[in-house]
């Protein structure tokens, strides 16, 4: 590139998004990233609506790397962008921007913390819907800005008033609404609680279609128009896909229990970086996603690599990958060792993720579950891993056979490859050869059991 900026590695010091350091420390993260009239715009979200943050806002950088702070800005917690095609228009946080790069702002979205904009199943010409993280559901009219709530989700879903709500991804298809709910802390992990959801509406009601914390929820128009989402439990994590009025569970390792609770899940995402190439990015692993299923199976799922960044957004712009972070958050002092809170993005090819670190990470389709006879487990990711190893642990006094079965071909054509003995009460483990790669497994008990079952891959 011809700039006049200094860069190291793909990072740029002078587009950093700083935070005000007095009175209150919050968080710098950019959640929102989008290429739009001629330029590279990005949005950054502060902790809570906290209003200590003058270096925050709506930015937009031009093909020199020049940055420029939009008049329109106002400091927020925003992560939401889509384009409204039918009006020419990007919504990004709470700012709509034409194509000549003029912005307007809906001053009501000012006390909401909005996670994601989506289409209008109804009127698309001149409305979409905003989802804020309190669960609170808007469509907005584009022209007008006028704003209307349309639902409370938290009721709606029936997360418990005592939850800390933290809705995360929305997607509509067709009449569809897909939402997202990531709330999970230690009482979801004991079991006392359950607040997370995968919610869905139909056109005349929602339904909870998981009951665990989801982040991502999204799909391609075009491309047989399935619905991905994504989210986890105890055991693994989970990639979900809806095609066809049909939901298919998928598990997935995780690169790291690090990112279990739901502070720290922001914001994985699922974005078009190549033409009609999906990236995913779950519990710090990307991974190369088909845009489409065949014959409502998810086939071509590959791990790219581990990474240790916050990622609340990525895209390609000019020729390149750029991924938003949030780098540093002292959050109201809750981390006496970070000073500024400062965020900043990198600029790169996607080919550069294959070096951020080898693909690892652990899981299975059980944790401490009571398993049914000849239930065959969720379908585990096996593909893209070099050493593998099974770890299985009976706790109800049930001696057990496991059968192994592996899908070679992506399409749920299962054969067995062993049958494994677990004592009562007991452990039982197999190393699988080196380089041994189905492309997804699953595991049959033989007889009711309570049963852990998880894979480590390295």
């Amino acid at each position: 590139m011809t700039t006049p900026y200094p860069q190291t590695s793909g990072v740029f010091p002078h587009l950093t998004a700083v935070a005000d350091a007095a009175p209150a420390r919050s968080e710098t993260g950019i959640g929102a990233l989008m290429p739009w009239a001629g330029k590279l715009w990005f949005q950054t979200y502060v902790a809570h609506l906290a209003r200590s943050g003058s270096g925050t806002g709506l930015f937009s950088i031009d093909a020199d790397m020049h940055v420029e702070k939009h008049a329109e800005s106002i400091v927020g917690t925003y992560a939401n962008r889509i384009i409204h095609s039918p009006t020419h228009q990007l919504l990004i946080g709470p700012h709509v921007i034409d194509l000549d790069g003029n912005v307007r702002t809906i001053r009501e979205f000012g006390e909401h913390r909005l996670a994601a904009t989506m289409l209008h199943p109804d009127e698309p010409a001149r409305k979409a819907l905003y989802l804020t993280m309190e669960g609170l559901l808007f469509e907005v009219d584009v022209e007008t800005l006028k704003v209307t709530q349309l639902f409370d989700l938290l009721h709606e879903l029936d997360v418990a008033p005592d939850a800390y709500s933290h809705f995360k991804g929305g997607h509509v298809n067709g009449q569809h609404i897909f939402v997202t709910n990531n709330t999970y802390e230690e009482r979801d992990f004991q079991g006392t609680a359950a607040d997370g959801r995968l919610g869905m509406f139909d056109g005349s009601r929602w339904t909870t279609v998981e009951q665990k914390p989801f982040c991502e929820v999204t799909g391609r128009a075009g491309a047989g128009d399935p619905v991905y989402a994504t989210g986890w439990d105890n055991a693994s994590a989970i990639l979900k896909t809806w095609y066809r009025d049909t939901w298919t569970t998928y598990r997935l390792p995780k690169a790291t229990h690090t990112f279990d609770h739901m502070w720290y899940t922001e914001w994985p995402r699922i974005r078009e970086v190549e033409t009609e190439r999906f990236l995913l990015d779950t519990h710090f692993m990307f991974y190369e996603l088909p845009a489409m299923l065949y014959d409502g199976h998810l086939w071509g799922l590959r791990p790219i690599s581990t990474h240790l960044r916050m990622i609340p957004d990525y895209c390609s712009w000019r020729g390149m990958l750029v991924l938003a972070g949030n780098q540093v958050t002292p959050i109201h002092d809750s981390n006496p060792f970070a000073g500024e809170p400062q965020s900043n993005l990198w600029f790169g090819k996607t080919d550069d993720l294959w070096a951020f670190g080898k693909p690892s990470g652990w899981g299975g389709p059980w944790w401490n579950d009571r398993v049914e006879a000849g239930a065959p487990s969720d379908a585990y990711l096996m593909t893209g891993f070099d050493q593998k190893v099974l770890h299985l642990r009976e706790s109800s006094g049930a001696s057990v056979q496991v059968t192994v079965e592996i899908d070679v071909t992506g399409t749920a054509d299962w054969v067995t490859y062993a049958t494994l003995d677990v004592p009562a009460n007991g452990y039982a483990h197999h190393v699988f050869p080196t380089g041994f790669s189905a492309h997804w497994v699953r595991l049959v008990a033989s007889d009711a059991a309570t049963l852990t079952a998880q894979f480590v891959y390295s």
